[in-house]
């Protein structure tokens, strides 16, 4: 990759408190390399247009922007903006929090007295290069804590835009979550552009989530990004006992997107859902993978994973499921089931368990499927034309994910983003 490691390196002037962070970071890079197709975790997705270019660092200063259209009603005091990665305070809103309740950026939390050096960078996969190269840039982030037996019904909306101009920035978008015992929240984090350049940008997201023991967290990812763009992120989550994490993950944008999904059980009778959609089109290429290591008894975990896909696009799926020995009475399912538009577009789907324990209840599985004819001719004979009855079906088969997400003006923003997809 054109990016060298003195680019990546080169930001804004340091929080000392990072700097060690930062120090073993870049010295995991200089053991990493950009995986190819040789590699295992990286075989189908193509990376080519993430090799073949120079990006560069974003510059230290705040760009404007209009983000009106953005916002969730329902977060209208509970929202973070970040512009090109930089917190923007006159765009956020965190008016009026209840106590215990903390959200900011990087420096308002440290001045809080929170304790985020005990938990920042400290999830698993450090040493993963895209991880690492985050690491190894950051400078800023957005984060959420709450304190023990907390709970705000008032959804966190986490919003990460990009403004582009005729430079190929590489971002580098942190966020820090953590629930303390007894605590409940829903956030909403998403990844858009308003960009006025159709210039290629690398986005590189990383978002770790602590659960404390019965701990709840309903958190949506929505990566909507210009079809330009270079999306990698990753989701690390660590469980204590009795915690429950729901995950939605949508994909809509981006030329190559990979979404890496890390769920570390710390603690018994712990509950896991993750429900994914995945819609691309044209030439896009969509890739999710999802690690969810068991290592308690008593573990509930269900996945549920779909992907249309139309035209000459490309959808990847790889999800792991780990029961070992110690890991007695858990019950597992995941399912991707995918939705092919065309003879041209592509799908590989892995679904994967690999259990050592012997008293479980696990089960796995994909389809792929098209449009069915006699659906089709069924809505015809009440008066749809052909498109309309597509576009309802397609619909009706995105919905099962969307009606997932707790928050209205979501689900309403996403069923418009279902009829968009067909009509381009």
């Amino acid at each position: 990759m054109t990016l060298t490691l003195s680019q990546l390196l080169t930001t804004p002037p340091l929080n000392p408190q990072l700097q060690e962070l930062r120090t073993q970071a870049a010295g995991y890079l200089q053991e990493e390399t950009i995986p190819t197709r040789k590699d295992e975790e990286w075989r189908f997705t193509d990376l080519a247009p993430l090799l073949t270019q120079t990006f560069t660092p974003p510059p230290p200063q705040l760009l404007a922007a209009n983000i009106g259209s953005f916002t969730l009603p329902e977060a209208l005091n509970t929202r973070l903006v970040f512009i090109n990665g930089i917190y923007a305070p006159q765009l956020s809103s965190i008016a009026d929090l209840p106590t215990g309740v903390f959200i900011g950026n990087l420096a308002a939390a440290t001045t809080a007295g929170l304790a985020v050096a005990d938990y920042l960078g400290k999830q698993p996969g450090g040493e993963e290069v895209f991880t690492a190269i985050n690491t190894a840039r950051i400078d800023e982030a957005a984060v959420v804590w709450l304190s023990k037996d907390v709970s705000i019904e008032t959804p966190i909306q986490l919003l990460f835009v990009a403004i582009i101009d005729e430079t190929a920035l590489a971002i580098s978008p942190r966020s820090l979550m953590i629930l303390e015992a007894g605590s409940s929240a829903t956030a909403i984090e998403e990844y858009l552009d308003l960009s006025s350049s159709d210039r290629a940008y690398f986005n590189n997201a990383v978002t770790e989530i602590w659960l404390g023991d019965t701990a709840k967290l309903n958190h949506t990812r929505i990566q909507n990004q210009d079809i330009t763009t270079i999306h990698i992120g990753k989701t690390a989550v660590s469980q204590s006992e009795h915690s429950s994490y729901t995950g939605n993950s949508i994909d809509l944008g981006a030329k190559l997107s990979r979404h890496n999904w890390e769920i570390f059980q710390i603690g018994a009778q712990t509950e896991t859902y993750l429900n994914g959609l995945a819609m691309v089109n044209g030439e896009q290429e969509s890739d999710t993978h999802s690690v969810i290591a068991l290592t308690k008894p008593h573990g509930i975990t269900n996945q549920l994973h779909k992907c249309i896909v139309d035209d000459r696009a490309h959808v990847i799926f790889n999800g792991k499921v780990f029961v070992p020995q110690a890991a007695q009475q858990t019950n597992a399912g995941q399912l991707n089931r995918n939705l092919l538009l065309s003879s041209t577009a592509r799908i590989d789907t892995k679904p994967q368990l690999e259990i050592t324990a012997d008293n479980v209840k696990c089960s796995h599985g994909a389809t792929v499927s098209q449009l069915e004819d006699d659906e089709i001719f069924y809505l015809q004979s009440r008066g749809l034309d052909v498109e309309t009855a597509k576009i309802l079906l397609i619909n009706a088969f995105a919905v099962e994910i969307i009606d997932r997400i707790p928050v209205a003006s979501v689900r309403e923003k996403l069923a418009v983003a279902v009829k968009a997809f067909r009509a381009n």
